[in-house]
């Protein structure tokens, strides 16, 4: 007698779709293992650690609210990171490398260096802080649940900000910058203006489009004002974006074993909601700005992060000041529990400017009256 078993289609799919599943959690797995081994001061990582990796790397660190891993929009991440991939691919690393070498030539001719100076100073000059300022509505509420001085904090970490002794009246003499970007090709909305080839979800190569040119800006200004920047363009999210916190940790750390007098850190991004719905924005004066917003990383996740308290105290003295001068330059400071490279300095932060949904001219017209607040709370 011959017994013969019938395997019907749906039970074959069931089958392959429980075998990628169990692939993938094997691979997300190795993966937090060999970060936590590479990355973290611990003999051991905990799931919670990893958890908020993962986190934190596939939501950029937008402030998107209760974020399900499970919930991910797979196929376009997956073409997002190819597109992204295949646009790194075909640059050719000579480019790259005449590019920097073309910045240099520029940093080292001394006439060129006098004209930037004069421009720079004419610049800042005409930036008042006696202007009219409008919040324009947005379709997202600029949620809080803490308030200290009149700033407005949402506090998502595990620790309890109103039993904290927190201080607004810290000093802050420093006027060494380091600015860099953690994601490197986060782009805004184009214009007719700054119009680009796009190499994924709002993101592309070209750093005369993404946040790396707000950077420019900010430095720009920040310089006029005397202060003393390093500006570091270094792509660290591609190939991969997985582990971009990895290799920007690398770069800073390698940028301060040259210039340990610097103690600003910003880490300048944009808010990862990925659609151009979302566009905060002030108007000043006659100019529109879009709103940026300081994230905090705390201890929260285990990690060693003693210098948090101090960093969210600067970030609170700076939009204390703008309140002053700029009433909605600033949504609410977002803390949370991920420590994002911040304890690599005492007033450490990353600063996002604007959302998908701005475009280049307001994150620039953003930068210009942040540096004027910058250039008032260091003195």
């Amino acid at each position: 007698m011959i017994r013969v078993s019938v395997v019907s289609k749906s039970d074959i799919y069931k089958y392959l779709l429980k075998l990628i599943f169990v692939i993938i959690i094997f691979f997300v797995i190795v993966k937090v293992y060999k970060y936590s081994k590479i990355h973290f001061s611990q003999k051991q990582i905990t799931v919670e650690q990893g958890i908020t990796y993962l986190k934190d790397e596939i939501t950029a660190f937008g402030s998107n609210d209760n974020f399900n891993i499970l919930e991910v929009d797979s196929k376009n991440l997956i073409d997002s990171e190819l597109r992204m991939s295949v646009a790194v691919s075909s640059r050719e690393t000579s480019t790259i490398t005449e590019e920097l070498a073309d910045d240099e030539k520029k940093s080292a001719g001394e006439n060129e260096a006098i004209e930037t100076v004069v421009t720079k100073e004419s610049k800042v000059e005409e930036i008042s802080d006696n202007v009219q300022t409008e919040i324009i509505p947005s379709k997202y509420k600029d949620a809080y649940n803490f308030e200290y001085n009149g700033v407005k904090i949402k506090n998502e970490s595990d620790f309890d900000l109103a039993e904290m002794d927190l201080a607004s009246d810290i000093l802050t003499d420093n006027k060494n910058v380091i600015i860099y970007h953690t994601h490197t090709c986060e782009s805004y909305t184009p214009t007719e203006q700054n119009n680009y080839d796009s190499s994924g979800n709002y993101r592309t190569t070209d750093l005369n489009y993404t946040v790396a040119k707000v950077g420019d800006v900010l430095d720009e200004y920040l310089s006029g004002f005397g202060f003393n920047v390093i500006h570091d363009k270094t792509y660290h999210d591609y190939p991969a974006y997985s582990g971009s916190y990895g290799r920007s940790l690398t770069t800073v750390s390698n940028i301060l074993a040259k210039s340990e007098k610097t103690d600003i850190l910003i880490d300048l991004h944009r808010d990862a909601i990925g659609d151009d719905t979302y566009a905060p924005k002030v108007k000043i004066g006659d100019e529109y700005a879009a709103q940026i917003m300081f994230v905090i990383g705390t201890n929260g996740s285990g990690l060693e992060h003693p210098n948090w308290k101090h960093n969210l105290e600067f970030a609170i003295k700076v939009q204390q000041r703008a309140n002053e001068m700029y009433p909605g330059l600033f949504k609410s400071i977002l803390v949370r529990n991920a420590r994002y490279n911040q304890n690599l300095g005492a007033n450490a932060t990353i600063i996002e400017f604007g959302a998908t949904g701005n475009t280049l001219e307001e994150c620039e017209v953003s930068a210009k009256y942040l540096a004027k607040v910058l250039n008032e709370v260091c003195q």
